[in-house]
């Protein structure tokens, strides 16, 4: 792939992710009532939402309910069971197969190596060569459950050009681990620091290195509000790009936090302007310049247009406007 093309892939991933609402894909009245909730995301869950006996018959549930629901908006997921049950592939084929031009992404819980998200994209190539759809158009994000997935997700981020985003997963992985609480997404009593910090870092980097986006996992505390947000304001402090809710009163909470405020998008839109303005014939093609007390230069660019890009994916509105220096 050309240096053009990764940056036109990695343009298509950078769906607005601040709210994964997770919804029972065999749960007619939930998938029904996501439609009208303002999550940037839905996903709609084969695994863990859904009883072994009832699977089958959710994967035909979730297929009418993206040929015939109004998603619009909404950036549309699917997840399937991993590839350690017997179900991955059906939940796949049926799925794609019944309604692939309605679908954005494939979620892959429990990812262990990158071996099962190429196996991933295989199924789907084929799924989309025998049904005439666009090559390539689905996404994948991998979710990173146990020791051994967190070990190897560079590898695993690296695997494919359908790769979207990396899910944090943190209740199976506080199992896998052994860790020392009950209660998802707090901290383990007896350990003064924080101990998703190296795991939210490490899946953060692997994203990053691939420009891929990372998402959190989710709060099960799902009444407790400003837990979630405390939560939520962590992950977003060091670079996520969302996180899952498990419930509507969650959806605007994590809107909010991983939104910039106002102020500080009115500013990087400032420093964007300021920057382009200064660089120009008529500006003087200075390489650095002054926003009233404050340097900038090409890394303030670049700082400015992370702060930005978020705005107005957010679909904020400036409420300042850059005026060049007087002469």
């Amino acid at each position: 792939m050309t240096a053009p093309d990764r940056a036109d892939a990695a343009a298509g991933r950078l769906r607005p992710r601040r709210s994964c609402l997770a919804v029972p894909g065999s749960n007619p009245r939930f998938l029904e009532k996501a439609q009208g909730l303002p999550a940037d995301q839905v996903f709609l869950d084969l695994e863990d939402a859904c009883a072994p006996l009832a699977k089958e018959d959710a994967r035909h549930t979730i297929v009418k309910a993206l040929n015939e629901g109004d998603w619009t908006g909404k950036t549309r997921v699917v997840r399937v069971n991993d590839w350690t049950t017997h179900w991955t592939y059906r939940d796949v084929i049926t799925v794609v197969e019944g309604a692939g031009p309605n679908l954005d992404c494939i979620m892959l819980p429990k990812v262990q190596d990158a071996q099962q998200i190429v196996a991933l994209d295989l199924l789907l190539t084929q799924i989309e060569k025998t049904m005439g759809f666009e090559i390539g158009r689905i996404g994948i994000e991998a979710q990173i459950e146990n020791a051994k997935g967190l070990v190897n997700v560079d590898e695993i981020a690296g695997a494919s050009s359908r790769l979207e985003t990396i899910v944090f997963g943190p209740a199976d992985f506080m199992a896998s681990i052994n860790m020392k609480s009950l209660v998802v997404g707090e901290q383990p009593p007896g350990y003064p620091a924080d101990a998703y910090h190296y795991i939210l870092m490490r899946i953060l980097m692997a994203a990053r290195m691939h420009d891929l986006q990372a998402i959190d996992g989710p709060y099960l505390q799902i009444r407790n509000v400003d837990g979630f947000r405390e939560v939520a304001g962590r992950a977003a402090a060091l670079g996520y790009d969302g996180k899952w809710v498990l419930h509507p009163g969650q959806v605007e909470a994590a809107n909010e936090v991983f939104s910039p405020s106002q102020e500080d998008y009115d500013h990087a839109e400032l420093i964007l302007d300021a920057y382009d303005y200064c660089t120009s014939a008529e500006g003087g093609m200075k390489g650095s310049a002054m926003l009233g007390d404050e340097m900038i230069d090409e890394a303030s660019r670049k700082m400015a247009l992370v702060v930005a890009g978020k705005g107005r994916a957010a679909g904020m509105s400036r409420t300042s406007t850059f005026q060049p220096p007087e002469a």
